[in-house]
């Protein structure tokens, strides 16, 4: 394996978000032998940035691969802001929904979210910014509210539910493993080269197509069923020491 790309929650972080000294450690050494470190994420690249600086991360695929960070630049790959009108104007109304987007700008929602640090907005279905629109984001304490939202979707994006709560809708072009394919593809990387650790819907992809496909063994059903191999979990440094034994 020439490089190494994973996921962060649920995968690298521990349950309680921290990567421990032991994980940090070994992808240290990783990084000393000339193996370059990639992350897949659905978290916006302001949510990365601490864990960026822990591990060296070389490239970036933020935002479900709406936003790629290159050592070269950026690439983006955001909503149309007609979709985006026409999705909001659909989903708007829904009884007591959550309703969030990332955009160049930061974030914005009608509810607040201490933790996402969002700006407040009453306007939709208006865009809150002309900026790059990467993800919208949509969640209810009651009854599921996927198939509103499904309806809701343009042929330009594509809906995946987090956690089995938070929905996010994104462009057709914005996903893990084109952000993947692209961050191989600058560091002259061949896919079948690669080994990817992950647990979620949104990192099968991934862990089908790279050379090894590791799931950490608290990863959803499907995810361990595509896996070439089941680590230990988030809580275990899985990723670290199937990394130790395996690659080092």
């Amino acid at each position: 394996m020439k490089a190494i790309i994973t996921d962060l929650d649920r995968t690298l972080l521990r349950t309680d978000k921290s990567i421990s000294e032991y994980t940090c450690a070994v992808l240290k050494k990783c990084h000393d032998r000339g193996m370059p470190l990639m992350a897949a994420t659905a978290r916006p690249e302001r949510a990365v940035l601490t864990y960026r600086s822990q591990v060296g991360f070389d490239a970036l695929t933020t935002l479900n691969g709406a936003r790629i960070i290159l050592p070269s630049g950026v690439l983006e790959n955001g909503i149309a802001p007609r979709s985006a009108e026409a999705i909001l104007r659909r989903v708007v109304d829904i009884p007591d929904v959550a309703l969030s987007m990332e955009t160049g700008e930061g974030a914005f929602s009608n509810k607040p979210i201490p933790e996402w640090n969002v700006r407040a907005f009453e306007g939709f279905p208006a865009l809150p910014t002309e900026s790059t629109i990467y993800k919208i984001l949509l969640s209810h304490e009651g009854e599921t509210i996927q198939p509103e939202v499904e309806r809701a979707l343009t042929p330009d994006t594509y809906m995946t539910v987090a956690e089995g709560k938070l929905i996010q809708v994104m462009s057709t072009a914005a996903t893990k493993w084109n952000g993947i394919r692209a961050m191989l593809e600058a560091a002259g990387i061949h896919n079948r080269e690669a080994i990817y650790f992950g647990d979620d819907y949104d990192d099968i992809e991934a862990i089908k197509n790279c050379g090894t496909g590791v799931a950490v063994s608290n990863a959803i059903a499907e995810a361990l069923a595509a896996a070439d191999i089941v680590a230990q979990s988030n809580d275990m440094d899985g990723v670290a020491h199937y990394i130790e034994k395996n690659l080092l």
